[in-house]
């Protein structure tokens, strides 16, 4: 009787003994192996929580940004702002435009337009000034309930001692700060390391890692080492309500044909290089569209948006040095630029590398800043 049942339980341990081993040989081989995810939805997820492309931030955030121009009988004041809604309503400090008797402000892609003032705190160096020129769909984004901490990164935009584009990277390196400057009260400001000078007055100061807006540069120390930003978020319901109640027919804005017809050739040549770079700089980022709407009506009734996009979207990498500019006549620059291009053709696995010289003609059509012609060898 017993040799009935001692074979059955000898199989069975046998048995028993094999599947543990085979359990513990599959839970080994599970851990030590890397999975690959092919799962597209997975992909996306992980590319979102990705930082945004320090480029691209600060390319799509020049579009937005404008240098200001306050004209009086005695100075010009020169400061910075950003469009923040559809109707071309712009944020810049009040200081930068209180004494003005005539307000413009230039775009990055050297486009210039008047402004008149929308509101003017006496107390918050806070002002709103309209260009329903720059009215539209776009612009800038607002992180109206964000409270940044220290140490966390930043990027300021301005025109700080008229060099317009101008970038500072920096952090927050202080919060809640206090103090009075020509009779305006800055209360809770940031306080940053990037640089605030003459110029910068009214630029965004914008969140590395979001890429929105979260303040308004407004004053730094007379050595330069420490800026100050009023947070967005004080300032933005007083911004919003003025936007509200103003309406464009109200204002009285200057014209721009006096000034645009008496540029100095310095001037025209700075001009001619905003452009060239807001060009250039659109098809590195892929922004065709922006990059095709700088040229003037004769070369877009000649060149298609398609065929140009066709033109540079094999383009992998851009650099370009060796600017020439030359003023002419009409108040026009003839550009020659050596540019270099590092490209891959369509059906092909390896990237070609040439230089180029592009030779731009640039001047005035209906009031703005153009490329009128364009040529390479």
């Amino acid at each position: 009787m017993q040799k009935k049942w001692l074979i059955p339980s000898i199989v069975g341990l046998i048995i028993i003994c094999i599947g543990l081993i085979a359990f513990y040989t599959m839970h080994d081989r599970w851990y030590a192996k890397e999975i690959s995810l092919e799962n597209p939805a997975i992909s996306k997820a992980q590319t979102n929580d990705q930082v945004l492309d320090l480029k691209s931030i600060i390319h799509e955030s020049e579009k937005f940004v404008v240098q200001i121009e306050g004209h009086n009988e005695y100075e010009e004041v020169t400061g910075s702002g950003f469009v923040f809604n559809n109707k071309g309503d712009i944020i810049t400090n009040a200081h930068v435009v209180e004494d003005a008797d005539v307000i413009y402000v230039r775009t990055a892609n050297a486009h210039f337009y008047p402004a008149a003032i929308v509101g003017l705190s006496d107390d918050t160096d806070m002002a709103v000034i309209r260009v329903p020129q720059l009215a539209g769909p776009n612009f800038l984004k607002l992180e109206k309930d964000m409270s940044p901490e220290v140490g966390d990164e930043i990027i300021a935009l301005g025109s700080p001692h008229g060099f317009q584009n101008t970038v500072t990277l920096g952090i927050i390196s202080g919060s809640e700060r206090n103090f009075s400057v020509d009779g305006y009260n800055y209360n809770n400001v940031y306080q940053i390391s990037a640089q605030i000078t003459q110029g910068n007055s009214g630029g965004p100061l914008i969140s590395r890692t979001s890429g929105h807006v979260i303040g308004i540069n407004s004053v730094g120390t007379k050595d330069g080492t420490i800026g100050f930003s009023i947070p967005i978020h004080e300032v933005i319901e007083q911004a919003e309500k003025w936007s509200n109640e103003v309406d464009s027919s109200e204002l009285k804005f200057a014209s721009t044909t006096e000034v645009l017809n008496h540029y100095e050739p310095e001037q025209l040549k700075e001009n001619a290089e905003y452009l060239i770079d807001y060009f250039f700089d659109g098809i590195k980022i892929r922004d065709y569209v922006n990059a095709y709407t700088l040229f003037g009506s004769d070369i877009q009734s000649e060149l298609s948006y398609v065929d140009f996009r066709e033109d540079y979207s094999h383009v992998v990498e851009l650099d370009y040095k060796d600017v020439e500019h030359e003023v002419i006549n009409n108040n026009q620059v003839k550009s020659i630029v050596r540019v270099t291009i590092e490209s891959k053709p369509t059906n092909k696995e390896k990237t070609k590398t040439q230089n180029i010289d592009y030779t731009f003609k640039i001047g005035l059509e209906n009031d703005q800043f153009r490329i009128l012609e364009i040529e390479t060898p």
